[in-house]
């Protein structure tokens, strides 16, 4: 039978105007006609021709069959079958491969599709495997592949239908439409493409127009679920969350087969703060054999669950792992409410739910609530009002400001509840890393290499193209870039127009304007001219130290040549120059330390004193440096710098050795007893081993603050441990004094 009538028999019983028993018969079970059958919604008869399919002596017919069964083991070992076969075909491979794919191995896949390009060089659809592989992990050459596979074969439906899932995923809707209807010019069955249509309605608010496309994948299939769970990929990484938990709800019931659906359901009711449902989706979509990383370690995720400890109050929930819980709740608890206080005030607004922090001490837990979503930051995440972030403990100490990133993911919060989750990634990115800036110069974003380079290049986007550096980055160091960039142009709107500008736009957005249409509407120009003024404005500012960013780099590597000889005094002459070149490099090997190092060896204590709070101000935080710092401040009569300068460590890596015992004595010494309290109970939570000391020096506080009770029961647990303990026993003896006393003077005369 020849492929035109195959064709054309298929089609008639698919539009029912032939029986479709009568066209099976007619028609022997090929891949293409089980496809199509599924395609267009035909269960029961797709299932009869791949099970046909399952038992054909071709072994990679039988792969077909058993794959479309979902025999995945079977169709994997019949695909290796025939691949091992003499004269097997690139087609083979390239099956193969996406059913790799589909089951969570990409790396085979890409190996499979590489095979078949080498067989043969214009094949298209191994190239658009690459494309599929590349386009699942945000990688920018998946626009690259799929316009290889066009130009092989320019009908490739496919192909077209993910250049227009890949515009709209980079916030280029009207790229979306236009290669979505490409594809539907090719076919009327291009349910994917409608999808994208509906997307891009759906992102723009357009919910009648979004259902017409809808009933148009309905009309081809109507048990389509696969629709729905891409219009809720869209909202997802747009930060829409609920309504995208929303549109994998219609997914499942449209079809309950759909085991990534249901994950991705699971997931995103995880990322809004719920357990029970959620642990029984993942658990539903496991067992279906959905045993991708995210639905597998979702699972371990909430069953780490019992290792926390969580702590509620009216508007907030706060998740600590129980083994450091004690140590960081009340830093945590603290900086939560200040933040929130602050927000509410600027953004004139109060959150309608409790905001719910997680910290999680295993970055692996942490990037669990990350898998899947692009350009994220790797220290913290906001799902609406829900903030998980890494744990000091987390991450190597001096890399991660805990403060930061908390007032960081705090704007997400607010931003996202004010403009109803319609806000563009760069403004809201932006405007968090400015807000950081805000609350202390030392937390503004930093000046990093990479993005130094990137000045120097012109590699920062125009502003209407912000959302791109996010989410496809065309470069290694482009997500890092664009925060920078991000939060610069908010630090320019301020400086310009002034901080209620920014606030302006925040209700614009709420409005549904595009970038374009903001800075149009509440700056007063085209997005080209301002890009013209902020470029002006950052070259004004960094563009001397982008121009001279190879010869500090080199001078750099002198200065640490000179440093590693102890050539101190050419040290102190090159430093000062190094530092003029670059003064925001507070990284690894900086010309602060080692011009610190060089003074202190040289007897210039005061010097080096003086360079490490320069080195502080910038921004350094190396817990090691600045305990070094605060001991020099301590040295020299500066108490109340010395004890600024430990409290700065407590925002970095508060379980920096002998931080907050340090910490408790001065604050004892300047009678912030409050403070000294705080840190006593820090002490006590990292389990001492003189735990005497420990319980004795927080009774010393309690007593010094007027907290008689308490101070008594801390004195007591320290002779508990330590019966002999002088100190202790002459403090009790004193509390019981002065409560005698007390209970004189209240006596009647």
């Amino acid at each position: 039978m020849t492929s035109l009538l195959r064709r054309t028999l298929l089609l008639l019983a698919v539009a029912g105007s032939v029986d479709l028993g009568l066209c099976l018969a007619q028609v022997p079970a090929a891949p293409e006609v089980c496809q199509n059958l599924r395609r267009h919604g035909q269960q029961e008869e797709s299932a009869s021709c791949f099970e046909k399919l399952s038992r054909r002596q071709d072994a990679y017919l039988r792969a077909e069959g058993f794959w479309g069964l979902k025999q995945y083991d079977q169709a994997n070992e019949s695909f290796r079958l025939a691949v091992a076969q003499i004269g097997s075909k690139p087609v083979e491979r390239v099956r193969w491969g996406l059913l790799l794919h589909e089951r969570f191995n990409n790396s085979e896949a890409v190996d499979l599709f590489q095979e078949a390009l080498k067989q043969d060089p214009t094949n298209a659809q191994a190239y658009l495997g690459l494309a599929l592989v590349s386009a699942q992990g945000f990688d920018s050459r998946a626009e690259e592949y799929a316009q290889r596979a066009l130009a092989l074969d320019p009908k490739l439906v496919e192909v077209h239908e993910l250049l227009a899932n890949l515009a709209l995923e980079n916030a280029r809707p009207e790229d979306a439409v236009v290669e979505a209807d490409k594809a539907l010019a090719l076919s009327n069955d291009a349910t994917n493409a409608m999808a994208v249509r509906a997307g891009v309605d759906v992102l723009a608010d357009r919910t009648s127009s979004a259902e017409q496309w809808f009933q148009r994948i309905r009309a081809v299939n109507p048990h389509d679920g696969q629709g729905y769970a891409l219009v809720a990929s869209y909202l997802v990484l747009n930060r829409r969350y609920e309504e995208g938990v929303a549109y994998y709800r219609k997914a499942i019931e449209a079809d309950g087969q759909l085991s990534a659906a249901r994950s991705q359901l699971g997931i995103n009711l995880m990322r809004l703060g719920q357990e029970e449902e959620p642990l029984r989706l993942l658990e539903e979509s496991y067992n279906n054999g959905q045993r991708d990383p995210a639905t597998v370690n979702s699972l371990r995720l909430l069953d780490s669950y019992k290792n926390f400890v969580t702590y509620r109050d009216t508007t907030t929930v706060l998740r600590l792992r129980k083994n450091e819980a004690d140590l960081l709740r009340p830093y945590f608890d603290a900086e939560l409410h200040k933040a929130m206080a602050a927000y509410e005030k600027k953004y004139q607004m109060h959150l309608a739910d409790p905001v719910q922090l997680e910290v999680y001490p295993d970055h692996e837990d942490f990037a669990v609530r990350t898998m899947g979503m692009p350009g994220l930051g790797a220290l913290g995440v906001t799902f609406n009002n829900v903030v998980a972030m890494d744990s000091p403990s987390g991450r190597k100490p001096g890399d991660f400001n805990w403060g930061s990133t908390l007032w960081h993911e705090l704007s997400h919060v607010y931003i996202l509840a004010a403009t109803h989750d319609r806000v563009p990634r760069w403004f809201t990115e932006g405007l968090a890393v400015h807000e950081e800036g805000q609350v202390t110069s030392e937390w503004g974003d930093r000046l990093t290499p990479e993005i130094l380079i990137a000045i120097r290049d012109k590699k920062l986007l125009p502003v209407a193209k912000m959302d791109q550096g996010f989410i496809f980055p065309e470069y290694p160091s482009q997500v890092i870039v664009s925060y920078f960039e991000a939060g610069s142009i908010c630090d320019f709107i301020q400086q310009r127009w002034g901080g209620d500008k920014l606030l302006d736009m925040v209700h614009s957005f709420a409005s549904l304007k595009t970038t374009p249409q903001v800075i149009q509407a509440d700056l007063r120009m085209s997005p080209p001219e301002f890009d013209k003024i902020y470029g002006a404005w950052l070259e004004q500012r960094f563009g001397a130290q982008a121009g001279n960013f190879d010869r500090w780099h080199k001078e750099l590597k002198d200065l640490a040549a000179l440093a590693k000889q102890n050539q101190n005094d050419a040290v102190i002459k090159a430093a000062p120059d190094v530092i003029r070149l670059y003064p925001e490099y507070v990284g690894d090997a900086n010309a602060y330390e080692f011009l610190a190092t060089a003074k202190l060896a040289t007897g210039d204590s005061a010097g080096a004193v003086k360079i490490l709070a320069a080195y502080e101000k910038i921004g350094g935080e190396s817990p090691k440096v600045l305990m070094k710092l605060a001991s020099l401040e301590e040295e020299s009569g500066h108490l109340q710098e010395a004890a600024e300068t430990l409290e700065r460590i407590n925002y970095i890596y508060p379980e920096e050795d002998g931080l907050h015992q340090r910490l408790g004595n001065l604050w004892m010494l300047q009678r912030n007893y409050v403070g000294a309290i705080r840190e006593y109970t820090a002490v006590l939570a990292l389990n001492p081993l003189d735990k005497a000391s420990a319980e004795f020096n927080l009774a010393r506080a309690y007593y010094a603050a007027g907290q008689r009770e308490k101070a008594e029961e801390s004195v007591l647990l320290a002779l508990e441990t330590a019966p002999g303990f002088r100190p202790a026993q002459k403090l009790l003896v004193e509390i019981k004094s002065d409560e005698s006393k007390r209970k004189d003077k209240s006596k009647p005369d």
